[in-house]
């Protein structure tokens, strides 16, 4: 992958850019921020890290909105001054996102993209294959620790699909889930798993570090330095646009954006929870 653009340098942004450049996974990351020489100053200070951590990123800080040209995926992070955006000034910036970078892969960051994505694919017609927000794998790995804690496991052994609208309306695929190997199902009965769900809540928003690895894990399958399934923020499509909202749903990121959404395993009162949740 070419280059990389984060917009924003605030907390998240300048993690995400540090985060992703360890990962070299692109040749360049672009750091966009109107505040001053914040930008400028984080992308100096990673840099600076390159020789210690044996990266070999380059990094550019920058006030010029234009610098995002040519980057295969703009990241919408957060501002030094107004944190994340949100409302009109997320459509906005959407916008200017369209026309200077068109073919790039837009992924939304933040804990909030969810109105973003949503309202992005609607009002700014943006496809929603090349725009999504990476927020909701940040909480399922919060989950896959959760899960992991009642059995005495591994998160990085956990491996479970998260859909719907967090925080009061989430499903777990739990059909699907599993530890090492083994059907979570089997391992955990119904009432342990309703307790567990009944946490989620106060697990969302998830922290700046979070979300910046959801964010570069979706980047990196991306890349096609891994073929995994991540849990996004993703608008409805064509046919159910009118009647449902953006949601939280298991795909599979190429470079040219969503491949494929992934229709898990669900009870009848699973599906039901996630059609209420999906629904305006």
């Amino acid at each position: 992958m070419r280059s990389a653009a984060i917009v924003g340098a605030g907390e998240l942004g300048g993690t995400i850019a540090h985060a992703l450049a360890r990962r070299d996974l692109v040749r360049a990351i672009t750091l966009v921020d109107d505040a001053g020489r914040v930008a400028a100053g984080k992308a100096l200070d990673i840099a600076q890290a390159a020789p210690i951590e044996g990266f070999a990123t380059e990094l550019i800080g920058s006030t010029d909105f234009s610098s995002v040209a040519g980057a295969a995926v703009v990241v919408i992070a957060d501002r030094v001054d107004g944190g994340e955006w949100q409302g009109e000034d997320a459509l906005m910036l959407l916008r200017r996102v369209s026309q200077v970078a068109a073919p790039a892969v837009i992924v939304c960051a933040g804990a909030s993209a969810r109105e973003i994505v949503d309202r992005g694919v609607r009002e700014v017609k943006i496809a929603r294959t090349r725009l999504f927000g990476s927020a909701p794998e940040a909480l399922a790995g919060a989950v896959s620790a959760v899960v992991a804690l009642a059995l005495d496991g591994s998160p990085r052994d956990v491996a479970l699909g998260l859909l719907g609208v967090p925080p009061h309306h989430i499903v777990i695929a739990w059909e699907d889930a599993t530890i090492g190997g083994f059907s979570l199902t089997r391992l955990m009965d119904e009432p342990v798993r309703r307790r567990l769900s009944a946490k989620i809540p106060a697990l969302w928003p998830p922290g700046p570090h979070a979300l910046a690895a959801a964010a570069v894990k979706a980047i990196e399958s991306m890349a096609g330095r891994q073929r995994q399934i991540i849990s996004a923020f993703v608008a409805p499509d064509g046919a159910t646009s009118a009647s449902r909202r953006a949601a939280a749903l298991p795909v599979r990121v190429t470079a040219a954006g969503i491949v494929e959404v992934v229709e898990p395993t669900l009870t009848n009162v699973d599906r039901v929870a996630l059609a209420n949740a999906m629904e305006i």
